[in-house]
């Protein structure tokens, strides 16, 4: 089987990986670098700025509570753009070795399809290379998305692309969204010490997440000095002699946001356009591509994974998608369940879901029983001074099966991991509160907001 795979993100290169591995010939063809935007405009090199953030943060909040005795804290934001830069570099490094390993051949260059087994590649010489291939896989990710608001056109109002590379921390940031890469910024650059401002359109930020773990960023934010305007609109943004002012329209009347720079965080759009699927065949939506549960488009030779298909924009459900396509085409049946997809968002408490929120799980008529617990009875949590945070589970009343995890605290991103593993065993919240769980660890607020369900907390006030 000669395979032929656009994009070398982490849903491309997993794919190109798994192929090769049930005994494909893989070309991988990759326009820029290695690792798509996860890796070099994305997870981890905001998860770099929110790393030393954090810990600036921390350490001037509570350096002489902990025992330190720090006379000059200071970033060095030059130093800290380098190791951002290092950290890309040592990872894009590491997924070339794993592709030479596999015997993956790789072309950098722009594909476009002109048939349904044909791939023309523009080389960066401005060749020309044809590829032929049995079946192709398009993982070309997606872009940052504008929106029709007069004044998006001015040079200080950046996109996040922009907004992990800029040369100075700027002293006011006006975001406008406040979805996950939203907050993500808030939480970097107003620990900082940048005024930052977020504008949401939405009742509430980070809409797909139940509303308790939500609160607990609110108050995280309002205690940082981060203003908060859910409901509100944007209507224009102007050039002024001190920067930036946005215009906006909120319940409670208009108003002016002036601001240093304007970040817009309204989420990405599918890169689907300009690959020449159309004039194949290839069913497109709302310019993302149309695929089957086996990520099979209307081409039965090309298929599509990742962020250029929409529905759910993570990096971790791309490679999903990747190992779903490659076991299709190669006749092996695919075990990935996607109803375990994990959500997480890396801000100061980290927030993370899986499975249904309280409110999406009533809406659905189910009968349902929550469980929580909050961080601040939590040991580890207190040695770690964060314990602005909490567990809860949503658990069928019947039968006391878990139908969602959520988790606003410190390694929250971490532990999420266990409720993902229970959805997919389908377990009861039973099974948890009979796992003993180590002590003292912030996973025991897990245990201890299973026991919450049936209200048999232990050290529950």
């Amino acid at each position: 089987m000669n395979i032929v795979v656009l994009g070398g993100g982490p849903g491309g290169y997993v794919a190109a990986i798994r192929a090769a591995q049930l005994g494909a010939e893989v070309t991988l063809v990759e326009k820029q670098a290695l690792g798509g935007t996860c890796l070099n405009v994305g997870c981890i090199p905001t998860k770099v700025l929110l790393h030393t953030s954090e810990l600036y943060s921390a350490l001037k909040r509570e350096s002489a509570e902990i025992g330190l005795d720090i006379p000059q804290l200071a970033v060095d934001w030059k130093r800290l753009q380098k190791r951002k830069d290092k950290i890309i570099r040592i990872n894009t490094g590491g997924i070339g070795a794993l592709l030479k390993k596999n015997k993956v051949a790789q072309i950098t260059g722009t594909g476009r399809f002109t048939g349904i087994h044909e791939l023309e590649v523009t080389l960066g010489d401005g060749s020309i290379r044809t590829l032929h291939f049995d079946r192709a896989i398009v993982a070309t990710g997606s872009s940052p998305s504008r929106v029709p608001i007069p004044g998006t056109e001015l040079s200080a109002v950046i996109t996040s692309d922009e907004a992990l590379s800029l040369p100075e921390v700027p002293e006011s940031l006006c975001i406008i969204g406040g979805g996950v890469i939203g907050c993500e910024f808030a939480s970097i650059y107003s620990s900082l010490g940048c005024k930052v401002t977020i504008i949401e359109m939405l009742p509430e930020l980070i809409a797909a997440m139940d509303r308790d773990i939500v609160r607990c960023l609110r108050k995280e934010f309002a205690a940082a000095g981060v203003d908060v305007h859910t409901e509100t609109r944007v209507e224009l943004i102007e050039q002024t002699a001190k920067g930036l002012a946005v215009t906006a329209v909120s319940p409670s009347g208009s108003l002016v946001i002036e601001a240093e720079k304007v970040l817009l965080s309204i989420g990405r759009r599918p890169a689907a356009s300009g690959l020449g699927l159309e004039l194949l065949g290839v069913t497109m939506k709302k310019g993302a591509i149309e695929v089957d549960r086996n990520m099979q488009t209307s081409v039965p030779s090309i298929y599509a994974i990742g962020d250029c298909v929409g529905g759910i924009m993570l990096a971790h459900v791309a490679s999903a998608e990747g190992i779903v396509a490659a076991e299709h085409m190669m006749g092996e049946p695919s075990p990935v369940d996607f109803r375990t997809v994990p959500s997480c968002v890396y801000t100061r408490p980290e927030l993370s879901s899986v499975g249904l929120t309280e409110e999406g799980a009533r809406e659905q008529g189910l009968e349902v029983k929550t469980g929580s617990f909050s961080l601040q009875a939590n040991g580890k949590s207190m040695i770690m001074g964060e314990t602005g945070g909490l567990v809860k589970y949503v658990t069928d009343a019947r039968t006391g099966e878990i139908l969602g995890l959520h988790i606003a605290g410190p390694r929250a991103t971490d532990m999420i991991a266990q409720g993902a593993l229970a959805l997919r065993l389908e377990a009861t919240v039973d099974e948890i509160e009979t796992t003993i769980h180590a002590h003292p660890t912030v996973s025991e607020a897990l245990l201890e907001a299973a026991l919450a369900v049936n209200h048999r907390a232990i050290h529950s006030h």
